[in-house]
């Protein structure tokens, strides 16, 4: 997409609110603000898309679709937050529609007995992915690809995107006493499979 204006595109040293003001000024058709803006967060908008649905096929799309939202509602953001937690906030609802849309059983709730009887809440570290886990992004990756998906949404929005208990409790719609239960019994997990996962691939030479 090109720009109309004569207005200098946007340089790295420019700051999100620089950005954003240029974005809201600009002409129509002169996205070139916005595009910047954009790159700044997309690996990280397609890598938590990734983690949070654990849907590496449709990551990128899902990435492109929240940036499409930011971008139209762009207008009406009223900037009582930053930019970043504006568009989390959109990355975070649309993934969590996204898996309440293909995977009904995805949200319910950890301390059901049921949970561990569906499978898709429980995908095993499978040989290949052990394989290729040389490195610790990737052994985290296939850690939380492990995990049931009550917990590692929760450890996600947590950890990752930074939300507090309270913030998890409205994202996953429940209490905040079973939120923080969630994300303790998340990290307690995810600690217990990742030293299973880094003691295989040491023993097999990888680290």
């Amino acid at each position: 997409m090109n720009g109309t204006s004569d207005e200098r595109p946007g340089s790295p040293a420019d700051s999100d609110e620089a950005l954003l003001l240029r974005a809201l000024q600009a002409p129509e058709g002169d996205l070139r603000a916005f595009e910047e803006l954009a790159l700044r967060y997309q690996k990280r908008v397609v890598a938590n898309c990734r983690y949070i649905t654990r849907d590496p096929n449709n990551a990128e799309d899902l990435a492109q679709e929240v940036l499409v939202k930011a971008f139209f509602g762009l207008r009406g953001f009223e900037r009582r937050s930053s930019f970043a937690h504006w568009l989390q906030r959109i990355k975070i609802n649309h993934c969590l529609n996204h898996l309440k849309k293909h995977k009904g059983h995805t949200l319910v709730g950890v301390g059901d007995p049921e949970v561990d009887e569906f499978e898709e809440l429980q995908v095993k570290v499978t040989a290949e992915q052990l394989a290729g886990a040389i490195g610790e992004r990737k052994i985290i990756s296939a850690v939380l690809d492990s995990m049931p998906s009550t917990l590692r949404i929760a450890l996600v929005l947590c950890d990752m995107d930074e939300l507090s208990y309270e913030e998890v409790a409205r994202s996953l719609g429940i209490g905040l006493s079973a939120a923080k239960m969630r994300i303790k019994r998340a990290r307690d997990d995810f600690r217990a499979r990742y030293e299973k996962v880094n003691s295989v691939v040491v023993a097999a030479g990888g680290r």
